[in-house]
């Protein structure tokens, strides 16, 4: 094992953007043609037609991308030189009231998908599952979905309020909720949209854009279901909820009252150990393990109980899957079992032979993870990767898999289980039974092609 340690590999971390501002005029163009085509065929176009400007728009490769080598003589100056942080003094404390990274991690940013709409306020910014590690997703590069902006709401005016079927409606304060008994979980938030835009073709080239519609936090609140019964909810006969949001878009969704009535489902103000950031709901949100983001009302101001679904919006046009059928498959809330390689992934490149590790993230709406599987020649032979602890129940688990490449072409895929036995299905197996017409809730096998080059693209394997 040390002796493969020896010959490691170095990777060159992928562009931060990959459309020169020609590219991003061509994915408005494509846009322009209708959104079903725009999903089909702009990022194609717009990454075809801007192959050539890729490499001038990817960060440079900088002295920490490569390793900064050591000299093969002469003594290494970053030993030889005493730095200026080992011969004076640095800052004193509380030089930042609130800690923010380092000037040379300033790269590392959730980002927009060029073009991918017309206005920033009903978009999405995807997190850098690339240069991430463990399971929690820093709040400041927590995925963003938004239907109309955020808005930073003073919480001494923001209420919550209970009503529909229940005796005693009610209508709390941020201090109210905030009195009562809470719990802290760790659970994964996945927007039903992630990876929509490579449903039908390969569109983007780096597992931000893929998969980056993803992000796990520890979220504090209070269960519904607490709250629910303070205002004396009847949950006999009422068999869902409606959660409606404060912000101009008046996200509304129906929660189905089993979930509630398990604990899980939480109304949530603290993440990561602090208060929610605006940008993620801030003061108060819906936590709704293992099913699609949209559900995860954020600015919550308001929960109706009632005795069937309410056919909201964003429940009944969209967030659905148009089946080969022509007909639409609705409520299809749970987001299934799913897993994703982030190293080596699209647009890294692998600079030497020898020792890398495969490392990756997969995620069930279902449960814990029970296995992954990561195979190196395109799902002809596959290898059981390495769980690391914790791996917790609708939170994501981070895997590993030690792999020594030859230098020859390689194409890099990753099959999750989860704890149902539920395999995470090829591209084929997807479309068989669902057709190449949907946008959402694909959670098919990714796969990465390594070139002799080191250059790693995303492909599509059947």
């Amino acid at each position: 094992m040390t002796e493969r340690f020896n010959s490691s590999g170095r990777v060159q971390k992928a562009p931060e953007n990959f459309l020169t501002p020609a590219g991003v005029k061509t994915v408005f163009a494509e846009g322009k043609q209708g959104r079903r085509d725009f999903i089909r065929r702009a990022f194609a176009a717009a990454s075809t037609a801007t192959a050539a400007g890729v490499a001038a728009v990817a960060a440079p490769a900088n002295a920490w991308a490569q390793g900064n080598p050591i000299p093969t003589e002469g003594g290494d100056p970053n030993i030889l030189n005493l730095p200026a942080h080992a011969t004076g003094l640095g800052q004193g404390v509380a030089t930042e009231g609130y800690g923010k990274p380092s000037k040379y991690e300033s790269n590392l940013q959730r980002r927009q998908s060029p073009g991918l709409t017309q206005t920033t306020q009903a978009s999405v910014s995807f997190a850098p599952l690339q240069s991430l590690f463990g399971i929690v997703t820093p709040s400041g590069l927590h995925f963003e979905r938004h239907h109309q902006g955020w808005w930073d709401i003073d919480p001494s005016k923001h209420r919550f309020m209970i009503n529909g079927m229940v005796k005693n409606p009610k209508v709390f304060t941020m201090d109210e909720i905030m009195r009562l008994p809470s719990v802290s979980r760790f659970h994964f938030i996945e927007c039903g949209a992630n990876t929509a835009v490579d449903w039908g073709n390969v569109a983007v080239p780096t597992v931000q854009y893929t998969h980056g519609m993803l992000s796990c936090s520890e979220f504090t609140g209070v269960p519904l279901i607490t709250l629910l019964e303070l205002a004396g909810a009847d949950l006999k006969n009422g068999k869902f909820v409606l959660a409606e949001g404060g912000d101009g878009s008046a996200m509304t969704r129906t929660i189905p009252m089993s979930l509630i009535t398990s604990g899980e489902v939480l109304v949530a103000y603290g993440q990561n150990g602090e208060m929610l950031r605006p940008e993620n709901g801030y003061p108060l949100r819906l936590v709704v393990p293992g099913v699609q983001g949209v559900s995860w009302v954020k600015y919550l101001r308001r929960v109706e109980v009632g005795d069937q679904p309410y056919a909201a919006k964003d429940e009944a046009i969209h967030y659905i899957d148009l089946q080969p059928s022509g007909l639409h498959r609705q409520y299809t809330n749970i987001q299934e079992c799913k897993s994703v390689v982030t190293t080596p992934s699209g647009g890294q490149v692998l600079l030497d032979k020898g020792f890398y590790n495969i490392t990756g993230l997969a995620w069930s709406g279902k449960g814990k993870i029970k296995r992954v599987d990561v195979s190196t020649d395109g799902g002809r032979n596959w290898r059981q990767a390495r769980l690391e602890t914790p791996v917790l129940s609708k939170a994501l688990t981070r895997f590993n898999l030690d792999w020594v490449w030859d230098g020859k072409p390689a194409i890099i895929q990753s099959r999750a289980q989860d704890e149902t036995g539920y395999v995470q299905p090829m591209y084929k197996q997807l479309r068989d039974v669902r057709g190449t017409r949907s946008i959402y809730h694909n959670n098919a096998i990714q796969s990465w092609l390594v070139q002799e080059n080191g250059e790693v693209k995303n492909v599509q394997v059947s």
